[in-house]
C-alpha cells in the first residue's frame, strides 16, 4: 500500500490564500494544515500496513514511507490548480507539502499521533524553520491568531511569501547564497534555486525525523 502523498486541493487552495494574505507565517500556516489534513491519513496508512502485515517493524515502515517521498520530492512540481501568477508559492508550497507528508508518515510508523498538533511543532523543527520547539510553538500561536484578523495589507503578497516558503528549503540544502545570487539575477530563480536537490533534502529531512521518532532502545 502506497503512502498518501496528495493533498486535497480545497485543503491546499485554502491554505494558499492564508498564505497569501498572511505571508510573514507561510511556512507555520502550512504546517498547521498539513497536520490537519494530511495526519488523519498518515494514521490510516500505518494501521492498514500493520494490519496486512502484522511483523512489520517500525523502521520496515519508516524505509517504506521514506522511498515513496524521496521520490516525489525529486519529482516536485506546483500544483495545477495554483498556476499562473501563484506558481512560486505552490511550487514552494507542493515541495513542503511533500516534507509534511514525509515527516508526518514517519511519525506514524514509530506510533506517534500523526493528527496531533504537537506535530506541527516538530515539523517547523525538523525543516529547520525555527531552532526549537518552544520558538516553534510561539510561532504557530501567532500565527493562528494573525489568521483570523482582517488583512491589512494589498492581497496577494506573493513575493514575501514565496521567500519565507523558500527560507527552510535554502537552509536545508546549505544553499543560501546561491539563493540570494540567483534571485537577484534571474526574476523566479529563487524558487527553481530552492526546489534544486529535493530528494537529497528529503533523505536528510527523514533521518532527522527518525532519529527524533525512533524510540532510544533501537537507536
Amino acid at each position: 500500500m502506497a503512502a498518501s502523498a496528495r493533498t486535497p486541493e480545497g485543503g491546499l487552495r485554502a491554505t494558499a490564500v492564508r498564505v497569501l494574505d498572511h505571508p510573514g507565517f507561510a511556512p507555520e500556516l502550512l504546517a498547521l494544515t498539513a497536520v490537519r489534513a494530511l495526519g488523519p491519513g498518515a494514521r490510516d496508512w500505518a494501521a492498514s500496513l500493520r494490519d496486512v502485515y502484522p511483523d512489520a517493524t517500525p523502521d520496515g515502515l519508516a524505509r517504506l514511507a521514506t522511498r515513496r517521498f524521496v521520490r516525489l520530492a525529486a519529482a516536485g512540481g506546483a500544483t495545477a490548480a495554483l498556476a499562473g501568477l501563484f506558481a512560486p508559492v505552490a511550487e514552494l508550497a507542493a515541495v513542503l507539502w511533500t516534507q509534511a507528508s514525509l515527516v508526518l508518515h514517519l511519525a506514524a510508523a514509530y506510533d506517534r499521533d500523526p493528527a496531533d498538533p504537537e506535530r506541527a511543532v516538530e515539523l517547523l523543527v525538523l525543516t529547520r524553520v525555527h531552532p526549537d520547539a518552544e520558538s516553534a510553538r510561539v510561532a504557530l500561536a501567532a500565527a493562528e491568531a494573525a489568521a483570523t484578523d482582517p488583512v491589512e495589507q494589498p492581497w496577494p503578497r506573493v513575493g514575501e511569501a514565496a521567500w519565507r516558503l523558500a527560507a527552510p528549503l535554502a537552509a536545508q540544502a546549505g544553499g543560501w547564497l546561491g539563493l540570494r545570487v540567483a534571485s537577484r539575477l534571474v526574476p523566479g530563480a529563487a524558487v527553481l534555486a530552492a526546489a534544486v536537490g529535493g530528494s537529497a533534502a528529503a533523505e536528510r529531512l527523514a533521518a532527522r525525523a527518525v532519529d527524533a521518532y525512533r524510540p532510544p532502545r533501537a537507536r
